[in-house]
């Protein structure tokens, strides 16, 4: 076990206790078998978490105009890479969808680590991302998750800006 004891903020259905004793498969379709019946069981538990995550995502998605991201990024002066850090979090698109946004951000006048900030922020955390999470952990893991991050996220985004 960890220092921390963070393990207790894993939902129950998804601790791995370690007392039953593996099974041991010889044969290719035993190990299919028992691959598909667990993947079944995961895609149960967290199907409507998944679907709720990104219907999150879509909506905040259609409605936050790129303009008022880079708009509010260009006034805030110190303050612009943990703000660009918070305002990717709601936001939720993989790197390769965001990276646009922040060349765009950036061929505007965004500091360089305000801009990966914010880039860092939409890939690594969102609320959907928190929704889904919500399903396997407690929300103590889930906001020290999110904290740990955010922190490690801020802290690129300051030195980046310091060296370019």
């Amino acid at each position: 076990t960890s220092r921390l004891k963070m393990e207790r903020f894993i939902v129950e259905d998804f601790k791995n206790e370690g007392d039953e004793a593996e099974a041991v498969y010889d044969r290719f379709r035993d190990r299919l078998r028992y691959g598909l019946s667990e993947a079944g069981s995961i895609v149960r538990k967290l199907w409507a978490w998944v679907l709720l995550g990104v219907g999150i995502g879509a909506f905040i998605h259609g409605f936050i105009p790129d303009e008022l991201i880079n708009t509010v990024l260009e006034k805030t002066g110190i303050f612009s890479v943990p703000l660009a850090a918070l305002i990717g979090v709601p936001i939720y698109a993989n790197c390769s969808a965001v990276i646009p946004i922040a060349v765009v951000l950036f061929k505007k006048g965004v500091p360089l680590g305000t801009a990966l900030a914010f880039m860092m922020a939409t890939s690594a955390l969102s609320l959907p991302e928190a929704v889904i999470l919500r399903r396997v952990m407690k929300l103590p893991l889930i906001m020290t998750f999110f904290t740990m991050v955010t922190v490690g996220i801020i802290i690129i985004g300051y030195a980046l800006n310091m060296i370019y």
